[in-house]
C-alpha cells in the first residue's frame, strides 16, 4: 500500500489540475551547494503515468476544439506570469541545480522566448489553400494535434527545456505529461501551477516525478503519441528505439563534445572570453558547453597564457552568492564522475595545466569542482572522445583550417561548434563544410533563438524533428490535405483510370 511520507518537504506530481504525493517510493533532492538534503519527491510508476494520460485523453476534445486564438491568449498570460515569477523560478533552479542566480534567471528568460513564438500559432497552424487546382475543385492543407504527448527533461535546464517543448505542444491543441529530472523538480511543478493560473483547463498539462520506471512508463503507454526528450545520448538512443518500436513519434537530443575553433587571425580576448563562459558557465553542464578548444597554427601558446589565469581567478562558491560566477555540480555522483574523467585525462598523458580537484569552498560540503584545463588531448583519449559535462576543457593542437574541420567533422557527435576568426572567406568555408547542427562564428553558444529550431547532428540527435520553432510545430501536429468538389459543379460519370488535375 502506498505511504506517505511527513518528515520532509515533499514536492509532489500534478496530475489533473491537482498535487498528489503519495507513492510506494520517495528520492531524496539536494542542495548542491551545501551538500544537503532539502526535499524529497514521489518515484512516479506506470500508475502515475496513467492517471495523467487518463486526465489528458479526458481534456484533449474539448482543447483540441478550442481555437488557437484562445490557446494563443493563455499563452500571452503564462508568459506575462513566467516574467512576473522569473525571480522566483530562477531561486528553485539555483537551490536545486546549483548555477548562479544570474544564470537561472538567463535560463528562464530563454525558455520564455518559446511561451513568445507560441503566442503565434493561429499564424503558425495556418495552411494552404489552392482554388480550382481542377475544373470545381478545390484543395487545401491543416495541421492537426496528436492526442496526448510527452516530454523527459534533463537536470540541467528544469525550466529552459520543459518551455522548449510544452508551450509549442499545448498551442497546437495536444496536451502534455512532464516527466522532469529527479534531481531538481521544483520548477516542473511551479510551472504547473502557473499554467493553471493562466487558464490552462486541467489535464492539458500535468507532471509527474521520478525516474527510469516512469520514463519506461511513459514509453509504453499506449494512448501517448509522441515523446520529446533531452539529455545523454544512451539515453537518447534507447528512447528513440523505445518510442519508434512502439510506433511513436519521437525527436530525441542527447549528448554533444562541441568545439571552438581559434584561428591565429582572431581577437584572443575575445576568444578567451567565449570560452571562460561557454567552458566554465553552468559548472560545464549544458549540452552547447564548449568542452574542446581546437588552437590552429601557432595560437596555443598566445591562448593559454591568457586563459590559465583566468580559469585559475574563476570566483566559485553557491550560487545565490552575487558574486560568484561558478557554482557546485548538481550531485555527489556527477562530482566524482567528473573527477573520475580529470584522473583519465591524466593517465591517458593530457597535460593538466589547471587542476580544480583540490578546491575547498569555506564552510560548505557542497559538490563543488574547479574548473580545469588539458593541454595536448589528442583524438584518441576518452577525455577527447566522450562527454565529460563537467568545468573541464581540453585543448587540441592542428596545423591549419582544414585539419581543424577534418577533425571535427570526425567526431561522432555534431550537436554544436564554432569558430573565432577576423577572415570571413574562413568563416564561410567553415560553415558551409562543417558537420554539426548548430554552428557559431565569433559566437561561442550558437543557441538559435526559439523562431528557429535547436538540433544537432549524428549521434547528437534521433529523430527526423529539431525542437522548438517551426520543426516543434511539424513535430506536435498531423498534416492533412483536403480535395474537395461539390455538387452542382461539373458532372462526371464512373472513372476507372488513375484521376488527373488540370
Amino acid at each position: 500500500m502506498a505511504t506517505q511520507v511527513q518528515t520532509a518537504k515533499l514536492i509532489g506530481h500534478y496530475i489533473g489540475g491537482r498535487a498528489e504525493t503519495e507513492a510506494a517510493h520517495y528520492g531524496d533532492i539536494y542542495n548542491p551547494a551545501l551538500g544537503e538534503v532539502t526535499a524529497r519527491i514521489p518515484m512516479g510508476d506506470a500508475q502515475a503515468v496513467g492517471r495523467a494520460v487518463e486526465a489528458g485523453v479526458r481534456a484533449f476534445p474539448a482543447w483540441a476544439a478550442t481555437s488557437p486564438l484562445r490557446r494563443a491568449r493563455v499563452m500571452f498570460r503564462f508568459r506575462e506570469l513566467l516574467e512576473r515569477d522569473r525571480k522566483e523560478l530562477a531561486a528553485l533552479i539555483t537551490a536545486e541545480h546549483g548555477k548562479t542566480l544570474a544564470d537561472a534567471e538567463g535560463e528562464v528568460v530563454r525558455g520564455m522566448e518559446v511561451v513568445e513564438f507560441a503566442c503565434g500559432i493561429p499564424h503558425l497552424l495556418k495552411g494552404e489553400y489552392t482554388e480550382q487546382v481542377a475544373s470545381g475543385v478545390d484543395a487545401w492543407s491543416v495541421r492537426q494535434p496528436l492526442g496526448v504527448v510527452a516530454g523527459i527533461t534533463p537536470f540541467n535546464f528544469p525550466v529552459m527545456v520543459p518551455l522548449w517543448m510544452a508551450p509549442v505542444a499545448i498551442a497546437c491543441g495536444n496536451c502534455f505529461v512532464l516527466k522532469p529530472s529527479e534531481k531538481d523538480p521544483s520548477p516542473s511543478v511551479r510551472m504547473a501551477e502557473l499554467f493553471a493560473e493562466a487558464g490552462l483547463p486541467e489535464g492539458v498539462f500535468s507532471v509527474v516525478q521520478g525516474a527510469r520506471e516512469a520514463v519506461e512508463a511513459i514509453l509504453a503507454h499506449p494512448d501517448i503519441q509522441a515523446v520529446s526528450f533531452v539529455g545523454s545520448t544512451p539515453v537518447a538512443k534507447a528512447v528513440y528505439q523505445g518510442a519508434t518500436s512502439r510506433f511513436k513519434r519521437v525527436q530525441a537530443l542527447g549528448g554533444a563534445k562541441n568545439h571552438l575553433v581559434v584561428m591565429p587571425d582572431a581577437d584572443l580576448n575575445d576568444a578567451v572570453n567565449a570560452l571562460m563562459g561557454s567552458a566554465y558557465g553552468s559548472a560545464g553542464e549544458r549540452c552547447m558547453a564548449i568542452s574542446i578548444a581546437v588552437a590552429v597554427g601557432d595560437v596555443a601558446e598566445p591562448l593559454l597564457e591568457k586563459l590559465i589565469p583566468r580559469v585559475r581567478a574563476l570566483k566559485i562558491g553557491p550560487g545565490m552568492q552575487p558574486e560568484v560566477e561558478m557554482g557546485p555540480l548538481v550531485t555527489r555522483e556527477h562530482h566524482k564522475r567528473v573527477s573520475d574523467y580529470i584522473e583519465v585525462g591524466v593517465r591517458e598523458g593530457a597535460k593538466l595545466v589547471v587542476d580544480g580537484r583540490d578546491l575547498r569552498v569555506p564552510g560548505s560540503q557542497g559538490f563543488f569542482l574547479g574548473g580545469c584545463v588539458f593541454d595536448h588531448v589528442t583524438p584518441k583519449m576518452r577525455i577527447y572522445q566522450e562527454e565529460i559535462f563537467g568545468p573541464v576543457l581540453g585543448i587540441v593542437r592542428v596545423p591549419d583550417l582544414a585539419s581543424a574541420v577534418d577533425l571535427t567533422n570526425a567526431h561522432t557527435y555534431g550537436n554544436g561548434v564554432a569558430v573565432f576568426t577576423a577572415d570571413g572567406g574562413a568563416a564561410r568555408e567553415f560553415g558551409a563544410r562543417i558537420q554539426a547542427g548548430m554552428v557559431g562564428i565569433n559566437v561561442p553558444i550558437p543557441v538559435p533563438m526559439a523562431f528557429h529550431s535547436f538540433g544537432g547532428w549524428k549521434q547528437s540527435i534521433f529523430g527526423d524533428h529539431h525542437i522548438h520553432g517551426p520543426e516543434g510545430v511539424r513535430f506536435y501536429t498531423r498534416y492533412k490535405a483536403l480535395t474537395s468538389r461539390w455538387p452542382g459543379g461539373s458532372k462526371r460519370g464512373p472513372e476507372f483510370k488513375m484521376p488527373t488535375l488540370g
